[in-house]
């Protein structure tokens, strides 16, 4: 049986570690940083989203890769994990409120993105 305990200390495992104890830009980074997470966040943002229907919508990702930033996701309280029913019924991943107060950072992001992609073709 799984106790209380051991689901913290595994989620504390799935999450991506700040570098900089205490620097709330590492934090921040470590949460929704790096290739894939503001991918996954713009595209449950939405709609609540299965697995497969994730991974089709981001063909350059491995199955393992996305299993990893879903999971560190779910750790860090900004991805919800909904099962269907009994295994192996589909798992539904939503955002939580918390995971939508990343939105404004996401759109912020891409709009940058969109100026900094017009100024490398000029």
């Amino acid at each position: 049986m799984t106790t209380r305990r051991n689901l913290e200390v595994t989620t504390a495992r799935m999450r991506r570690q700040n570098p900089v104890s205490g620097c709330p830009l590492t934090a921040a980074l470590a949460a929704m940083g790096g290739k894939w997470k503001l991918i996954v966040i713009y595209w449950l943002a939405e709609s609540p989203r299965q697995f497969l229907e994730l991974s089709r919508l981001m063909p350059r990702i491995s199955t393992k890769v996305l299993t990893e930033q879903l999971r560190e996701l779910i750790a860090d309280g900004i991805v919800h994990q909904h099962r269907t029913g009994r295994v192996p019924a589909p798992v539904v991943y939503s955002l939580t409120d918390y995971g939508r107060s990343v939105l404004p950072i996401a759109e912020s992001v891409r709009v940058w993105g969109r100026r900094h992609l017009e100024q490398l073709n000029r």
